[in-house]
C-alpha cells in the first residue's frame, strides 16, 4: 500500500505499524515524535496504530539548542 512519509510516497506492506516503519527506517522511537494524518500521536500507541493507504506519516526530530 501507498503512504506518504515526510512528503514522499512510499510503498509498505499491509500489516505495517508506527513502530515497525520506525524501526524499519531505523529511527529510535525516543528520538522523534510522530504525526499521523496532521495529529501528534502519543508513543505508547506506536505498536497499535496500523497505518492505512494514502496515510501522512511526518517525523518531527528533537533539536536542542538556543
Amino acid at each position: 500500500m501507498q503512504i506518504v512519509v515526510n512528503g514522499k510516497k512510499e510503498e509498505v506492506g499491509e500489516r505495517t505499524t508506527v513502530a515497525s516503519l520506525l524501526k524499519e527506517k531505523k529511527i529510535m522511537m525516543e528520538m522523534v515524535a510522530v504525526e499521523l494524518n496532521g495529529t501528534v500521536l502519543p508513543r505508547s500507541r506506536y505498536a497499535e496504530t496500523s497505518l492505512k493507504e494514502g496515510d501522512r506519516v511526518e517525523f518531527l526530530y528533537y533539536m536542542g539548542g538556543g
